[in-house]
């Protein structure tokens, strides 16, 4: 078995990098992007990435970055995740990879991932399973302890969000035996062209 056998050139970094490379040309909103690692390794292949984080710092990190490696599609600004700076039905993708955890109002978040999300578009949420680890909050920096799937599930059914899906996905082998969820959800087409983009590849 992969995971109990070690197998040569068999790394999720390269089979992330070929997933990669399945992406068709889209703008994504990477919210809550940290030091923008997955920001970077999207803008390989999608048209445009715009990265979202509240640190001046990781910012300037990631701006810095930008410009040493002439990355042209690549875009850092400094906001929250429950009211990024993004125009309204402005981006494909809306990205929240262990971001939800952070924010203060984590409806409010998902709101602003609708508000952002072109029709016909998708959210993709990576984050914890609720969990009882209190230090999380201390060692991490964490505002809430995970969440539920039914919870997720319910707030982005509420926010707009349609043909919903919430799945674990991992689980971590050693205490405090971390679960990872993954929670997707469609914006609603309303009488706009889908031609490009990735609406019509985001129906099925």
């Amino acid at each position: 078995r992969f995971d109990r056998v070690y197998g040569p050139g068999r790394s999720w970094e390269a089979f992330g990098q070929m997933l990669l490379r399945m992406i068709p040309p889209v703008t994504v909103a990477d919210l809550g992007c940290g030091e923008g690692l997955i920001s970077e390794m999207l803008a390989q292949n999608c048209k445009k990435v715009i990265a979202i984080d509240n640190s001046p710092k990781m910012v300037e990190f990631g701006s810095k970055k930008v410009e040493k490696h002439h990355i042209h599609n690549l875009e850092f600004r400094l906001g929250d995740l429950e009211t990024p700076p993004i125009e309204a039905d402005s981006v494909d993708i809306t990205l929240l990879s262990q971001a939800l955890h952070h924010a203060e109002d984590p409806k409010q978040a998902l709101k602003s991932a609708f508000r952002i999300t072109k029709p016909g578009g998708k959210v993709l949420i990576l984050d914890l399973l609720k969990h009882n680890f209190q230090d999380a909050k201390k060692q991490f920096g964490d505002t809430w302890l995970g969440f539920t799937e039914s919870k997720l599930h319910y707030w982005l059914e509420t926010v707009g969000f349609e043909k919903v899906d919430v799945t674990r996905v991992a689980k971590e082998p050693h205490a405090p035996y971390f679960e990872t969820i993954l929670a997707s959800g469609s914006k609603p087409l309303s009488n706009v062209s889908t031609n490009n983009g990735v609406s019509g590849l985001m129906r099925s």
